[in-house]
């Protein structure tokens, strides 16, 4: 009866995977950042990043609105966490997934729209019609702008989704064919494979940034 009354206290009698050690790193994860005396080396990164962004969009002469640097950071960091753990084995890259991808360029253009068709109706209903247009051009150019316009979110979702399965599948088939291969044949194809790694990498870090440049150029047109 004694040794079941102390066990309570033995962090090793409950769950295989015991979450006993978690009262005593949950104090440390609630302290708040303002109270370490430097910035840990991931809070540095965000700061970099987040200034490279804001550099960027200030040298485009881009007014934002509030929060809008903050949803440009948190979409790229976001894609760019993804599209590089989905590199590691046995993980799936949730960016090459259209409906990942599809939800967050929708989210970012429909947030734009309405915010642009809200504050700035007269200035998107000109955006419509580009200067200078012949008048027998005019019911068609709106058309071809408002089906540009539409199609957006879409031309998004696809690039960023079509550059993550391209070279994930051309990863695997070469990885496939190393299975089968003879001791000769091992060293081109283990070269070539590194080789696709650290390309696949770059591109996971590119198509990120893509992905938020080009939201800022459809910021860019709202004003």
């Amino acid at each position: 009866m004694m040794i079941n009354l102390f066990s309570t206290f033995d962090p090793a009698t409950s769950m295989n995977t015991s979450m006993n050690w978690l009262s005593l790193t949950m104090p440390l994860l609630l302290i708040p950042l303002t109270m370490w005396s430097t910035s840990s080396q991931h809070q540095m990164i965000q700061k970099i990043i987040s200034t490279k962004i804001y550099t960027e969009i200030s040298s485009m002469n881009i007014k934002t609105p509030k929060g809008t640097i903050t949803m440009l950071f948190s979409i790229l960091w976001f894609i760019m966490i993804s599209n590089t753990t989905g590199l590691l084995p046995y993980t799936f890259t949730a960016s090459s997934h259209l409906c990942i991808s599809t939800s967050l360029a929708l989210t970012a253009w429909l947030s734009l729209n309405m915010f642009a068709w809200i504050k700035k109706t007269n200035h998107m209903l000109t955006h419509m019609l580009p200067l200078g247009t012949p008048t027998s051009l005019m019911m068609f150019m709106v058309c071809i702008e408002t089906i540009s316009n539409i199609i957006r979110p879409l031309t998004l979702a696809v690039r960023l989704t079509a550059n993550m399965i391209a070279g994930h599948l051309l990863i695997s088939l070469i990885s496939s064919s190393m299975m089968n291969s003879n001791l000769m044949m091992m060293l081109p194809i283990t070269t070539t494979e590194l080789t696709l790694m650290m390309l696949e990498t770059t591109v996971a870090f590119i198509q990120s940034y893509v992905f938020m440049t080009l939201i800022t150029l459809y910021l860019n047109e709202t004003n």
